[in-house]
């Protein structure tokens, strides 16, 4: 059985890696963002008591 040369290996491997990238941002791009929380009570606030 003949080996690969190694243009066929470099073939393999840019095609890989080339799917490898589609599939990353297939991925991040279809992710939809989650909604941020919407809190209706005002921020809470510490009192601080300076005492000179």
């Amino acid at each position: 059985m003949p080996q690969m040369s190694p243009l066929l290996w470099l073939n393999l491997y840019i095609m890989f890696t080339i799917t490898l990238v589609i599939f990353i941002a297939m991925f991040f791009f279809t992710k939809s963002p989650s909604p941020a929380s919407k809190s209706t009570s005002a921020p809470l606030t510490k009192m601080l008591n300076w005492k000179w």
